[in-house]
Formats: C-alpha cells, sequence, structure tokens
C-alpha cells in the first residue's frame, strides 16, 4: 500500500513546479494559489482572487500544481490585470496623467508612488512638505511617538544662577 502511494507521489512531483516565475516575481510554489499571487508587489487578497477567477483557476489550487497553460493565462491577466478587474478593486482610479482605471504591480507600482510624492513636494502640499521633512504625513501625533534618537522622555530646562 505504501509502495502505491510513494509511485503516484513520485508522479506527481515530476509535474510539480517548486518556484514559478510570474510578473518578475518568483512565486513559492508550495503556497495556495491565492496567497501565492499575494507575493506579487501590488496584488493583494481581493486583488489575486479576481484574477484568478478571471482565468478560472480554483484559488484552493497549488501555484506548484497549475499547468503551462494556466501559467500563460495568469501571464496574459498580469500583463494588464486592470481589463480583468471592477473600477472598485484597482489601486490607481482615474490615474492623474491618463484618467483611466489602472492597476499597477510590481516595479510599475514603485515607480508610480515615487512620482506621486515628487509631485506633492513639488507642488508644495501639506503632505508633500511632511514627505520632505520625515515627518509622520497622515496626521498622527509627533509629541511622543516617532521619536527618533537617544533622547527618552522630558527633558527639562538648566536653571542659569545669577
Amino acid at each position: 500500500m505504501a509502495e502505491k502511494k510513494s509511485k503516484e507521489q513520485k508522479e506527481q512531483n515530476k509535474d510539480f513546479k517548486y518556484i514559478v516565475r510570474l510578473a518578475n516575481t518568483d512565486i513559492d510554489g508550495n503556497k495556495i494559489a491565492v496567497y501565492g499571487l499575494m507575493q506579487i508587489k501590488g496584488i493583494g487578497y481581493r486583488a489575486a482572487e479576481i484574477l484568478l477567477t478571471a482565468a478560472n483557476i480554483p484559488k484552493t489550487k497549488k501555484v506548484g500544481e497549475f499547468t503551462d497553460e494556466e501559467i500563460e493565462k495568469l501571464k496574459n491577466i498580469l500583463n494588464n490585470p486592470g481589463e480583468y478587474m471592477p473600477g472598485w478593486a484597482v489601486n490607481r482610479q482615474r490615474d492623474i496623467y491618463t484618467g483611466k482605471n489602472l492597476h499597477l504591480i510590481g516595479s510599475d507600482w514603485d515607480l508610480s508612488v515615487k512620482n506621486d510624492i515628487d509631485l506633492m513636494k513639488k507642488i508644495r502640499s501639506y503632505k508633500g512638505i511632511r514627505h520632505e521633512r520625515g515627518l509622520p504625513v497622515r496626521g498622527q501625533r509627533t509629541r511622543s511617538n516617532g521619536r527618533v534618537g537617544l533622547t527618552v522622555g522630558v527633558t527639562k530646562k538648566k536653571e542659569v544662577k545669577t
């Protein structure tokens, strides 16, 4: 009985891919499809579910078990994921430059975030100034948190004797 199982497992392991390359990212073949796609920068859980549905791949299937056809389908979908996603699910709604709904992944996402921050700095918006100074951008308090350096606690001024 054990011999049959080991032969079946060896046959399954022949087709198993331990690393799958999608969108310039190496994905662990032992991960479930949804969590494997989440390793790609710019794709979260919900986006991964939508893209797998568009490719007709079950979300519980392991990435290493994908056939070559399924990998090609995913590659084609990941070239322009915004076409397969509804407008509310994309990560760049009404892009500043094109006016279209885009979903950026990988290095495109990094570059767009950097360009957005540079634009805020250039137009001297409040958020841009906070980015320049290295201070919290989203309204956090700075009195007690976000301190950098050796000083801890409150320092009192020294009294000067006259």
